[in-house]
């Protein structure tokens, strides 16, 4: 069985980061190994939460796994709490990042044009550092923003779909010649003419294709449904899919779970109702 490294923090509450990558990789055929980031009462968009920070800990899991001399397929990186985080995953790289293991980054910093509490300037510098070394990167639009030094607020200013959507393109190939490794944008939500005819997709880029998805948008943003994305990506690659195959599964299983929990009027920051339909997955 493969194995996925999956440096993340654990929220109880959000349905996001760890509790969202360990069920989607074990339903795909993956053995997800945690390295907490961090421990949280709930994710950071709830108006109150505790959080303790994980970092002096990390040193831990790095010499332990050493010890023990394992390998990964894959190495899984979302939410870091900081530069002195990042640097911790630099040398975790260099002790498990090998030949033919899969670098996935998912380089949570904002969405919808905001940036999280956490957020610093040097955060962000180490972060397109740490891209640079992936293999697979899933930003949203807002990230994607962040990682090419491109304006958020011009972006959302467009009025027009097609000059909308050729800035999403041409940052998205920005970050892919910068980097080297296949881009993923997600939650890209074009101008519409009226609210019925609202969309939104997700558009791959590996520096010789490019293809987007495109589907009815309800206006929500729930909690993690990025890392549910970012994870199906990992589960998906791990099982020698074709990332657009991949995007396509990611699609289909979001899709079921955002219109599930929008019929259950479930509130955005306590994340989908994704648990029963794992079995898309297998």
């Amino acid at each position: 069985m493969k194995k996925v490294a999956v440096i993340q923090d654990l929220s109880s509450f959000g349905k996001c980061s760890l509790t969202a990558a360990i069920p989607v990789l074990s339903v795909m055929g993956v053995q997800a190994c945690p390295l907490p980031t961090a421990i949280l009462t709930a994710q950071t968009g709830y108006p109150s939460f505790f959080c303790e920070d994980l970092t002096s800990k990390m040193k831990y899991f790095i010499e332990e796994w050493s010890k023990l001399k394992v390998t990964f397929d894959g190495i899984h990186i979302g939410f870091v709490t900081g530069e002195e985080q990042i640097n911790t995953i630099f040398h975790f790289l260099e002790k498990f990042y090998m030949k033919g293991t899969i670098l996935l980054v998912d380089p949570v910093m904002g969405d919808l044009g905001e940036v999280y509490k956490l957020f610093t300037d040097e955060l962000l510098v180490l972060m397109r550092e740490l891209v640079k070394r992936a293999d697979v990167i899933t930003p949203n639009v807002t990230e994607c923003c962040l990682l090419t030094g491109r304006s958020y607020k011009k972006l959302s200013g467009y009025s027009d779909e097609k000059d909308y959507m050729k800035a999403i393109e041409e940052a998205g190939c920005i970050l892919q010649q910068e980097t080297g490794a296949q881009v993923i944008i997600t939650g890209i939500n074009p101008p519409a003419a009226n609210s019925d005819e609202k969309v939104i997709g997700n558009m791959y880029l590996d520096g010789s294709n490019i293809f987007y998805n495109r589907m009815q948008y309800n206006g929500k943003s729930y909690s993690g449904t990025g890392d549910l994305f970012a994870s199906v990506i990992m589960g998906s690659i791990m099982r020698g899919e074709n990332l657009e195959k991949s995007v396509q599964l990611a699609e289909a299983f979001l899709t079921a779970a955002i219109n599930d929990s929008s019929l259950e009027q479930v509130q955005e920051v306590e994340g989908v109702n994704f648990e029963k339909y794992l079995k898309m997955l297998i």
